[in-house]
């Protein structure tokens, strides 16, 4: 049986988002600080997914129903904290930065791919965490330029968790999306991997 371009890619979607989707539900079982795979699951969607509204609705989703089961359940601030446009608008960076360095693939690419996440999310939601308590006045930094390095440095040390929980989890994301593009033809990516030995 033939699929038309519209199923082939709905089929797509639907196994990018299962695979997304488990990725994020990692989240909720005990984990080294910052071993998240929310870079991961972003850089992914923008290598795999061709349309740009899925490429980054499906992540965004996984993430947003994590969230929400932390939120609620496990933190008790509900749904919305004070850095979340940071972390959701560098997720939207990723997104596309999966889409123009991944869009042909090798090890190299897409590790520097990874490499580069994890550097783009930590600049952009430290910068949310200095910016807010900068702004309420009550944060743990002032708004100072002293204070937006202190932020930074007071980081570094979680920082060695984020890369490796992003390189982890981008290896297991694109590994299972190849060894699947090799079982089922329609999981294959829009632009075949080019992968360099």
């Amino acid at each position: 049986m033939k699929f038309d371009g519209n199923a082939r890619y709905f089929a797509r979607a639907a196994i990018v988002a299962a695979l997304v989707l488990a990725a994020a539900l990692s989240r909720l079982v005990p984990h080294p600080p910052n071993f998240t795979p929310v870079s991961g699951m972003a850089l992914f969607g923008g290598a795999v997914l061709g349309h740009w509204s899925s490429a980054v609705g499906i992540p965004l989703a996984a993430m947003a129903v994590s969230d929400a089961v932390l939120g609620y359940f496990v933190y008790g601030y509900g749904f919305f904290h004070g850095t979340m446009p940071f972390v959701y608008g560098s997720l939207i960076a990723i997104v596309f930065l999966g889409r123009v360095v991944c869009r042909k693939w090798s090890v190299l690419r897409i590790g520097a791919a990874a490499v580069a996440s994890s550097v783009l999310f930590f600049l952009v939601t430290n910068f949310g965490v200095w910016l807010r308590g900068a702004m309420s006045g009550g944060g743990l930094y002032p708004a100072t330029w002293e204070g937006l390095a202190a932020c930074y440095m007071a980081a570094i040390p979680f920082f060695g968790y984020t890369l490796a929980g992003d390189l982890f989890y981008t290896t297991l994301l694109f590994g299972a999306w190849a060894l699947l593009g090799r079982k089922i033809a329609m999981a294959r990516p829009v632009i075949e991997p080019v992968v360099r030995r």
